[in-house]
């Protein structure tokens, strides 16, 4: 089953050398379970004031910039997995840098039929 780790963190809680460190041990993970088959994806985002919201409501759309939602830990990146079970993804969920200064989410990814696929 495929799992979406989904990385919250304080943007402002980290400074440029520590987020280096977080991207180059994150990398090594990356390395190691992609060597056991569990990597399918995974990146950092940038910053929140890079975003832009879209919502469509009565058939207009309403662009805004950054998050829907103000909140102390912002989306900060991702790991997607795959995974045997939850406890498989929490695992690797707990070997994220991030996990030790933020949150890791961890989702269930629903296969839909008729999507494109590489």
């Amino acid at each position: 089953m495929k799992y979406m780790l989904l990385i919250y963190l304080d943007e402002q809680g980290l400074s440029e050398t520590e987020r280096q460190e977080c991207y180059a041990e994150s990398t090594q993970l990356a390395h190691e379970i992609h060597s056991s088959g569990q990597y399918l994806a995974a990146n950092p985002l940038h910053p929140i004031s890079m975003a832009t919201s879209v919502r469509v409501r009565g058939g207009k759309r309403l662009v805004t910039d950054g998050p829907f939602a103000e909140t102390r830990e912002q989306l900060g990146g991702y790991f997607l997995i795959e995974a045997n079970n939850l406890d498989e993804a929490i695992g690797i969920a707990a070997r994220i840098p991030m996990a030790r200064n933020g949150t890791v989410e961890v989702r269930p990814v629903i296969d839909m039929p008729g999507l494109p696929t590489e």
